[in-house]
């Protein structure tokens, strides 16, 4: 009788604290007519179907609203509402639409209290593992959202939920995890929930000195924090004497139970858990055999029981009347009393209730003892067993919905890392092709640049050239003005004043040694004449010619080195087709080869030939080699550089070209490029 007396006593307390209705505050009213339906609607005063139909106009409006914050403030307003009206059906229906409002929006805040709403609507049937469900998921956003008072909250409905089908060790694994995360913060009523949760699971498992420790402190915190919105301090005091009755010291529970009882409010405040003050009471002055106030007092919390239409407070109200009438000797009242009594259990369904009414029942009918025993036994075993599995089945959904988030939490992991590694790809192949083009532009400098020099040296060449030939024209110049000068000049003279003598003389002799004169202007007109055809000669026309480059290139060589060398080109070469690049290039392999084979000392005859094969141009070098034995000819030939890497570099990446070696017994040696 005690144990479930006191069960209905701190878990109708918790569980009320969780929705409790809120005082009305007039302040609210506007002229706008909306919050006007939700003030009326929160009005315990006015009457049920206008209360409800003001919330229904509300909800219509917030309804067709858009989807934002405020919207889903006003609509949790509205599921209070519809809560405290006890109209769980459509509290259930507005918290889902809050819910999916929510999810959409991806309001993670809005999303764990629709959670833990939708758990009290289940907290309120026999679906506490649904509920327990909801608990789970909001704890998860909470936590991740580091709320701790919400999240306190939370485990403290968790707790609840778990008291109410006998795990108290769940329960109180949920109250102490409550109190951890609500020891720094300021919520003082959440502090003192959880201390009377882990005080009441502490007198269910008979610790009582430990029950009256969390008993204690919660008192404490409701003294010093002024908490009377749901008189914690007369609920406190009820627990603790709850204790002491239940360690069967009725004195000191007594104490407690009036003490409690001083408040006069209580009565008009919360008359519930005035009723059950009440009836503990009369039950400990039963106990001490003080009958002076009873059955009275019993009557009274089973008349306020009913009337608030407490179904379980009535049972244990009609059994303690039983067992009083039955220590009086009224066995026809006692018998009446239990049976409504686990008639009403039955009705309500309430396993816990029955068992002590049969366990009343066999006490006051020996004739049907057997029967109700039997009942006894066969409930008890099923409730043992639902316990069990309700148990199990709490902890397999915090099993399941942490396998869930870390499944999530996982593939959420997974896309992320697809994601990063699909990142890391593309900006690998575009820092790869943003190399690959930085290098390959660099190349193209440098051949521009390298082409640019070869320009400058073929023009430096060139103009070495032209420079030499102007030199060798203004030589010319000035050696046809000395002949001009010097001998036209003269001998003009001379005919000139040989034919003067005619001025004196007209005789046959001396005219015809004047006509003797004209052959000697013959001559000088021939002269004249050479000289003139011989500054039109190509000789002193300047043609920038690759071709005349390379003739004037190997004289220059054979000058300066003691090789004869004779140059073999074949007319139909288009040099203007080659870049300056490469046409520099034959010009460094050739004077490279012949410094060569000048520094050894080694060299004869030496003719290079150009011509081409198909779209190919061959150079050739051929020459003899004097005064060589076989076993020397290969390394004469690497001391010459031919086979050195310059030359070779040369050919393969500025001609684009090959080189190839022949050597025969005759000591002749081909070069082919």
């Amino acid at each position: 009788m005690k144990k479930t007396v006191f069960l209905f006593s701190v878990i109708g307390f918790v569980s009320f604290f969780g929705c409790s209705k809120k005082k009305l505050d007039y302040s609210e009213k506007t002229i706008d007519s909306i919050p006007i339906y939700l003030v009326i609607a929160n009005e315990g005063s006015e009457p049920y179907q206008k209360r409800l139909e003001c919330n229904k106009k509300a909800f219509d409006f917030f309804i067709n609203q858009e989807n934002d914050s405020v919207n889903r403030i006003n609509l949790f307003k509205i599921a209070n509402r519809y809560y405290n009206m006890d109209d769980f059906r459509e509290f259930k229906k507005t918290v889902h639409i809050i819910l999916k409002r929510a999810t959409d929006s991806k309001d993670t805040l809005s999303m764990a209290k629709a959670y833990t709403y939708i758990g009290e609507y289940f907290a309120n049937t026999i679906k506490k593992d649904s509920a327990y469900l909801y608990y789970v998921k909001a704890e998860k956003i909470y936590q991740k959202r580091n709320d701790k008072i919400n999240l306190g909250g939370v485990y403290i409905s968790m707790a609840t939920t778990q008291a109410y089908e006998n795990d108290y060790l769940g329960c109180e694994l949920s109250a102490v995890k409550a109190l951890n995360v609500l020891r720094d913060t300021p919520d003082k009523s959440k502090i003192y929930e959880a201390h009377n949760i882990l005080g009441f699971v502490a007198n269910q498992l008979k610790d009582y000195e430990k029950s009256l420790e969390y008993h204690t402190k919660a008192l404490a915190i409701a003294k010093e924090n002024n908490l009377t919105l749901l008189n914690e301090v007369s609920s406190s005091l009820n627990n603790i004497g709850n204790v002491y009755q239940n360690q069967k010291k009725y004195k000191q529970a007594i104490a407690f139970f009036e003490e409690a009882l001083k408040d006069k409010r209580l009565v008009f405040d919360k008359p519930s858990l005035y009723g059950i003050i009440l009836d503990n009471l009369a039950c400990s002055k039963f106990q001490i055999k003080d009958y002076s106030q009873l059955p009275d007092m019993l009557y009274k919390s089973l008349r306020i029981r009913d009337s608030l239409n407490i179904g379980v407070g009535v049972i244990f109200s009609k059994i303690h009347l039983s067992e009083y009438y039955y220590k009086e000797g009224d066995s026809i009242l006692a018998r009446k009393f239990a049976v409504e009594a686990l008639s009403r259990s039955k009705e309500i369904k309430n396993s816990e209730s029955a068992l002590v009414s049969l366990r009343q029942l066999a006490a006051v009918d020996p004739i049907k003892a057997s029967m109700y025993k039997e009942e006894y036994i066969k409930i008890s075993d099923s409730l043992k067993l639902e316990e069990r599995k309700t148990r199990e089945k709490f902890a397999r959904i915090r099993y399941e919905t942490d396998e869930v988030i870390l499944a999530k939490d996982k593939a959420v992991l997974q896309k992320w890392t697809v994601f990063w590694i699909a990142v890391s790809v593309l900006l690998s192949v575009l820092v790869f092709y943003l190399l690959r083009l930085r290098k390959s532009r660099q190349r193209e400098l440098l051949l521009l640049l390298s082409r640019q020099k070869a320009d400058e040296e073929i023009y430096h060449l060139i103009s070495d050239r032209h420079q030499k030939f102007e030199e060798g024209r203004e030589k010319e110049k000035k050696r046809i003005a000395r002949e001009l000068h010097d001998g036209v000049l003269g001998r003009l003279s001379n005919i000139r004043t040989s034919l003067l003598v005619l001025e004196n003389k007209t005789d046959s002799e001396t005219v015809r040694r004047c006509i003797s004169q004209m052959a000697e202007i013959q001559d000088v007109e021939k002269e004249i004449r050479n000289i003139a055809h011989g500054l039109g000669r190509d000789l002193f026309f300047f043609k920038r010619d690759y071709s005349e480059l390379l003739t004037s290139v190997l004289e220059d060589l054979a000058n300066k080195t003691s090789l004869k060398i004779n140059l073999e080109m074949d007319k139909s070469i288009d040099w203007n087709a080659l870049d300056s690049q490469k046409k520099l290039g034959i010009y460094q392999i050739l004077q490279e080869y012949f410094n060569c084979m000048d520094k050894q000392e080694i060299g004869t005859d030496m003719t290079v030939c150009f011509y081409k094969n198909n779209s190919l141009l061959i150079m050739e070098i051929e020459g003899v080699l004097s005064d060589i034995k076989n076993h020397e000819i290969e390394q004469v030939l690497k001391d010459m550089g031919l086979k050195e890497i310059n030359i070779d570099l040369r050919i393969s990446h500025i001609l684009d070209g090959k080189t190839s070696l022949r050597m025969t017994m005759l000591m002749k040696t081909d070069q082919n490029i």
